[in-house]
């Protein structure tokens, strides 16, 4: 759902422009209480995660493709203030490097893709988790909240369009079809981001931020071999380890999706595209002032294979964002406050 330069008059992108700049501005600080040495690899590694799936539109109805937005998937695995950056990073790599995504429009896409996602995904995601608890729990509230936030964030744009797009408009029957559509996106959406959290609960439970909050049975070994198991009780503090070989196994993860799978992506206009195909205001798009770069439109302008401008940007989401996480890391005496501050925030 990235939308082009020429959707929205000065004043509209201005604004958002704004909302975006003073939301990431807002996430900076609070990232700080989410990220130290262990976690700010994993962030990186979940940017680039997250622009190699972004690469992969599925097929969601006749001549209609979608792709994951990756606000939720980030939030529960580093945090909200953390993924509101994770989407602002590779939504820059997109805009600069691949002319996805107007200049113009960054503010919007940020607003939207980033802030709008990650604060419905992760109201949802904790007012499901503290409700129903166990890691089951937490696969399922994944599930909702990604679904939700697709949605949620094309009625944002809807509701902008409305205000200021360059083009009028009848409100209810664009929201409508932009809600339909993102809804059966949002089920892709949904079911990617539950399989990749599940996934790392099973291999590196220690990493999902939004898991650390879950009661664990507190297992009690007398002198006399007897055990006592309490059900319900907070887990012993474990020494936090780093990502160790998770890392690397990302990486190469990324690396495959964006380097070969990409290659069988679906080729159909994404929702907002078919939308405003369908609606007439398609022809607002204005070109892109970065399009004949060589890596536009992941490697078309310049002839290259989708695969090889696919493992650049992995490459470039991977150091944009590593750097950035790491310059923000709290470090040294910070830690042991900002993880007493973690835990209470998780109650």
């Amino acid at each position: 759902m990235h939308v082009p330069d020429g959707f929205f008059n000065a004043a509209v992108s201005l604004s958002a422009g704004v909302v975006a700049a003073a939301g990431v501005t807002v996430c900076l600080r609070g990232a700080r209480r989410e990220l130290d040495d262990r976690t700010a690899p994993m962030a990186g590694l979940v940017a680039a995660f997250v622009f190699a799936v972004q690469m992969l539109n599925f097929p969601v109805a006749a001549g209609t493709s979608g792709h994951l937005l990756g606000g939720a998937l980030a939030a529960i695995l580093v945090g909200p203030y953390t993924a509101v950056l994770c989407v602002a990073v590779v939504l820059l790599v997109q805009a600069f490097f691949f002319a996805d995504g107007g200049l113009t429009a960054l503010g919007v896409n940020i607003t939207l893709m980033g802030v709008v996602a990650v604060l419905v995904a992760w109201g949802v995601f904790r007012l499901i988790t503290r409700s129903v608890r166990g890691r089951g729990a937490v696969v399922a509230a994944s599930f909702v909240a990604a679904l939700l936030s697709v949605p949620a964030s094309a009625l944002a744009f809807t509701l902008l369009f409305w205000i200021g797009g360059t083009a009028p408009i009848e409100i209810g029957t664009v929201a409508a079809a932009m809600g339909g559509v993102h809804l059966l996106i949002g089920i892709g959406e949904g079911l990617i981001t539950a399989v990749t959290v599940s996934t790392v609960l099973a291999v590196r439970p220690d990493l999902v931020y939004g898991a650390r909050g879950l009661a664990a049975p507190l297992v009690l070994r007398g002198a006399d071999g007897d055990v006592t198991v309490v059900p319900g009780a907070p887990a012993p503090a474990a020494t936090p380890r780093g990502p160790g070989w998770f890392l690397p196994a990302g990486v190469a993860v990324a690396a495959l999706l964006a380097g070969v799978v990409s290659f069988y992506a679906s080729s159909s206009p994404d929702g907002l595209e078919r939308v405003a195909q369908d609606k007439g205001f398609i022809g607002q798009a204005a070109d892109h002032a970065l399009g004949e770069q060589p890596l536009a439109d992941y490697g078309d302008a310049g002839g290259l294979p989708v695969g090889v401008a696919g493992l650049i940007g992995v490459g470039a989401t991977l150091v944009t964002g590593g750097g950035l996480f790491l310059a923000v890391r709290r470090r040294g005496g910070d830690a042991g406050s900002a993880d007493e501050g973690r835990e209470k925030a998780s109650v």
